[in-house]
């Protein structure tokens, strides 16, 4: 974890990696609405979770620092 720090301390990098984030899981929200079968489904729903937790790093990474 602590080699995250530099990267999640840093605003500009953070940010636009969370607007990244939040691009990817519209489009997978996207998909997940137009999924064929249970397949797509449960992928979409996958990666949805996946990259909100993702978007969780930061506050890890600075807890993780606190203790």
């Amino acid at each position: 974890m602590s080699k995250l720090k530099p990267w999640v301390g840093n605003n500009r990098q953070w940010e636009a990696f969370s607007s990244y984030i939040d691009v990817v899981i519209e489009m997978q929200q996207k998909a997940l609405e137009q999924a064929n079968d249970n397949i797509m489904m449960y992928r979409s729903q996958g990666a949805i979770a996946a990259l909100r937790k993702l978007k969780t790093l930061r506050d890890e990474v600075i807890e993780t620092q606190r203790q």
